[in-house]
């Protein structure tokens, strides 16, 4: 049963949102894989300079010590984990554009379930960018459970 005015638009901003996240984690996962049997720090460095990136940029000078330490088999598990990742969110974001009920349930399910992780997270480390990323997955899933509620009403 298609969704109709401002619920539409909320499940397909939703569904865009997850839509992207899962082509970028999509896009990290190929990046990762290309990276196999290569010198990852000599990559980064030269990706940096290549976007004209500030090497001695402190957050860029963390990320390349984190990439500097990465070898085969750890490529492979982030390759790994990113791509089903990726899956999980165009699964969700495909089905929540399309109106499937099933979506709903699913992005209720998987988005909860990262929560409790969400704040783990932040009680070891205060930051705006977790404060925010779990603010965002709250109203998701009570967006998502008020939107079944009324949908299960309404029938």
């Amino acid at each position: 049963m298609p969704h109709s005015g401002s619920h539409s638009r909320g499940l397909r901003l939703i569904a865009a949102f997850k839509l992207f996240k899962g082509l970028a984690l999509l896009a990290v996962g190929i990046g990762a894989l290309k990276l196999l049997h290569k010198d990852v720090a000599a990559e980064m460095a030269r990706w940096v300079d290549l976007f004209r990136v500030d090497p001695d940029n402190r957050y860029i000078h963390r990320l390349l010590e984190k990439f500097s330490t990465l070898d085969a088999q750890k490529l492979k598990e982030l390759s790994a984990g990113t791509f089903f990742y990726s899956a999980l969110l165009l699964t969700e974001g495909i089905g929540l554009w399309l109106g499937k009920r099933w979506a709903e349930y699913l992005t209720i399910i998987a988005t909860s379930s990262f929560i409790p992780l969400e704040v783990y997270e932040l009680a070891k480390r205060v930051s705006p960018a977790r404060v925010t990323i779990l603010l965002i997955n709250i109203v998701v899933v009570a967006y998502l459970v008020i939107e079944v509620r009324q949908n299960r009403e309404n029938r």
